[in-house]
Parts: C-alpha cells; structure tokens; sequence
C-alpha cells in the first residue's frame, strides 16, 4: 500500500514537471520565433531564415512612429507612478496604523479592482470619462490607470509599514520631530525598499495594462501596447517582420523594468503581515 502510494506520488510530480516543462518549452519557442523573425530578411518554410537584417527595428520606429509612442508612454506611467506613490504610501501608512470602524471593508475595497477583470469597471469608468470629456486625453489613460495601480501600491506598502515598530516613530516624536522630519528623517529610508518595489511594478502594470488604455486612449494619447495592437490589427499591409520588432522593443521595454523592480521585491515582506508586537 505505501508502495502503490509513493508510485502515485512519483507519477504525478512527473505528470506536474512535464506540463509545466512543455509550457516553458512553447512559451521560449513564441518568443523565440518573434525575436528571430524581428531580424529575418525572408523566413518562409524553412527551420531558418536566409539572412538576418536589423533595418526592420529602423522601419519600425519609422513607419509606426515609436519615438512619439515610446515619450508618450513614459509621460503616462511616470505620471500614474508619481500618483498613485504619494495617495498609496499615505493611505496604507494610515490603514496600518490606525484602527476604524469599517477598516475591513475598506480593505476589501481596495482590493477589488485588482481581483475582478479590468472590463468590468472598465466600461462603466470609460462611459464616465468620455462623458467628462477625457476619452481620448492624456489625463484621461492616467486616472483610468490610477484604479487598480493606487490599491496596489496600497496593498503592497501596508505589511512594510507594519514590520517598522511605532515606537521608533513616538521615540522620534519625543525628542521633537515633526511630521515632516519624521517622515524624511525616519520613514523614508526604511519604506525605501518597499516604495521601490511596489512603484516600480506599478510601473510594470501600467505599460503592460492594455484593456483600461485602450478603451480611453486616443491618437495622441496611445501607450506602447495599444500601438502594438494597432499595428496589427488596422487596415494595410505592413510587414510582419516589421510588426514583430516592434513587439520585440515592448517586449524588451517591459522586461527591463519588471527585471529592475525584482531586484528590490522581497516575497515575504509583500506575503507576510506578522506585526512586531511592542514589549510590555
């Protein structure tokens, strides 16, 4: 019997390997393929392409207009990062400090727009903005944006700032610090990781989020991964090697900042939310 056990236990950590070692294995292949493709001159029913160019990179920034996309990009992330840094940090040091009625409900408030899909409250906020005049705007992709990036900055300082023991702030406050001194002084440089790691995510999420900036963004207001969209999908003929670096130079774009953000994440303090409890 704890042979039989054990034979099962074997079959299925092979069962769990195999399928997640063939999911690897297709997921290196797609990016593979667009990558080579990205340099190919011709690629047509052979393992290789004949030869290998870098002029597609230079059509692509050209002909879809990537230096204009890739400035209003930036605009946008660095705007809704700046945002939703100053409300999150401020509004997660309050909810782990204080105690309120409601202070669970609130919680799950902010948790909501990262658990539910973005076209569920996407449509709605859409219908808002346009109405308000913002479809279209650049102000417009940022507030819609600012919806599930300020709860996460939220949920993600929350457990750093309850790992700082609040006796070092009335430690601080005894000898006269002020609000202000308190928090550059004494704050800032212990929340330091912690704002690096959620912000820079937050930067991630922004460039990545496609659903909300697509359904507000407008011609001049267009992020990275809608451009890419168009360019697929609008009327014309464009090249496919064309289209695949462009998707390459987004690709590579999220891939540096979600690479820099790992550095400064460390899973346990965003997982676990154990308080250091004062002596007595």
């Amino acid at each position: 019997m704890i042979r039989d056990q054990g034979l099962v236990s074997k079959i299925w950590r092979f069962a769990v390997w195999a399928v997640a070692g063939l999911f690897i294995l297709n997921l290196i292949g797609v990016i593979a393929a667009v990558v080579v493709n990205s340099f190919a001159t011709r690629w047509l029913g052979t393992w290789l392409p004949i030869g290998l160019t870098t002029k597609w990179y230079f059509s692509a920034w050209k002909e879809f207009q990537l230096s204009s996309v890739v400035f209003v990009t930036f605009q946008i992330v660095f705007t809704v990062v700046l945002i939703s840094g100053a409300l999150g940090v401020t509004a997660a040091y309050a909810l782990a400090r204080r105690d309120f009625p409601g202070k669970r409900l609130v919680v799950l408030l902010f948790l909501l727009p990262l658990l539910i899909p973005p076209l569920t409250y996407g449509i709605p906020l859409a219908t808002v903005l346009y109405q308000l005049g913002l479809g279209g705007s650049f102000w417009g992709v940022v507030l819609i944006n600012l919806v599930p990036s300020l709860p996460f900055v939220v949920l993600v300082m929350i457990p750093f700032i309850e790992q700082i023991d609040p006796r070092i702030e009335a430690a601080a406050r005894v000898f006269g610090a002020g609000t202000g001194s308190l928090f550059l002084r004494i704050l800032l440089p212990l929340l330091l990781p912690g704002m690096l790691a959620a912000l820079l995510l937050v930067l991630v999420r922004t460039i990545a989020m496609f659903e909300l900036t697509f359904l507000i963004a407008g011609p001049t207001s267009q992020t990275l991964v809608v451009s890419l969209y168009y360019a697929v999908f609008a009327s014309g003929v464009r090249a496919g090697q064309s289209i695949d670096a462009m998707a390459v130079i987004y690709m590579v774009t999220t891939l540096f900042w979600l690479i820099l953000a790992l550095q400064f994440v460390n899973p346990s303090q965003i997982v676990a939310r154990a308080k250091q409890q004062p002596a007595s």
